[in-house]
């Protein structure tokens, strides 16, 4: 009887414990979040972090939040790394720490470039919706070199305002294929393509 008492204590002991574990919150603004389809993939791949709770995802802004115990210390890098090994684009990052502090990321942002040295170029690049377009222009923007690009899901062009001393289109098409997206001279590898959601798996381009 006794031995039944001190085992119900300590289990309430550690049920209390477990319950007042310290928790850090994370933030993270994720591009390409179209349906809910999108918003489970992201959740079931972050079900890996055993402990991670209060997971909330808004498929309209791309917000997506949870909290993880502070004892593991998960760090950014490896919260946006998961997120885009589940297919999607993390754009900012926040994380609030259980003792006030508060760490976050802003969107990368390209070398000063002269207004002046700009020209615009365009490429095929194939894709089929949102969460395509997301990945496909945060692959160009991370040129060093591009200003800013758009890609259009209907004619399937990506336009790219760059310095041409520092970069060029084919560079942009290249990026943008080891993301996963062919492009009339760069053909995304079979992994690359494979790693794309179900939402996301176009037509490939026949090189």
């Amino acid at each position: 009887m006794k031995k039944s008492i001190i085992i119900s204590i300590v289990i309430a002991l550690f049920s209390v414990v477990g319950a007042n574990a310290q928790m850090d919150r994370y933030e993270v603004q994720v591009d390409g979040l179209g349906c809910p389809f999108c918003a489970y993939g992201l959740e079931k791949k972050f079900k890996e972090f055993k402990g991670i709770k209060k997971v909330a995802i808004d498929i309209e802004t791309g917000d997506f939040s949870f909290e993880y115990p502070s004892n593991k210390a998960l760090t950014m890098e490896q919260v946006e790394k998961q997120v885009e090994k589940a297919g999607y684009t993390p754009i900012t990052s926040k994380i609030t720490r259980a003792d006030g502090t508060v760490e976050s990321s802003e969107s990368k942002e390209n070398m000063a470039i002269n207004s002046a040295d700009l020209t615009t170029g365009t490429a095929y690049v194939a894709g089929k919706c949102g969460m395509c377009e997301a990945r496909i222009v945060k692959a160009a923007t991370d040129v060093p070199g591009v200003a800013s690009a758009s890609w259009d899901q209907d004619t399937k062009l990506l336009e790219v305002e760059y310095s041409p001393g520092q970069t060029s289109v084919k560079e942009v098409e290249q990026r943008v294929a080891k993301v996963g997206h062919d492009t009339k001279n760069f053909q995304a590898s079979a992994a690359a393509y494979k790693a794309l959601p179900g939402c996301c798996k176009y037509e490939r381009i026949e090189q």
